[in-house]
């Protein structure tokens, strides 16, 4: 499970970095993960604070850092 939460944050990092900011439903669509390991690896980025995750009524996006 660590090792496919780990991949996930790369896939993530590189979607970022290739498109820009993401919102959730984009990022999801963008990595093919499920919501659970989507959701682990924005944390484990966050945690290393490689993005931002930002809040706007009920959408958010995720940027990096």
């Amino acid at each position: 499970m660590i090792q496919s939460i780990g991949e996930t944050a790369g896939k993530v990092y590189h979607a970022l970095q290739s498109e820009g900011p993401l919102t959730l439903t984009r990022l999801k669509t963008s990595t093919g993960r499920d919501a659970f390991t989507l959701n682990a690896a924005i944390g484990w980025l966050a945690r290393e604070d490689k993005i931002i995750v930002t809040k706007k009524g009920r959408s958010v996006t995720i940027a990096l850092r």
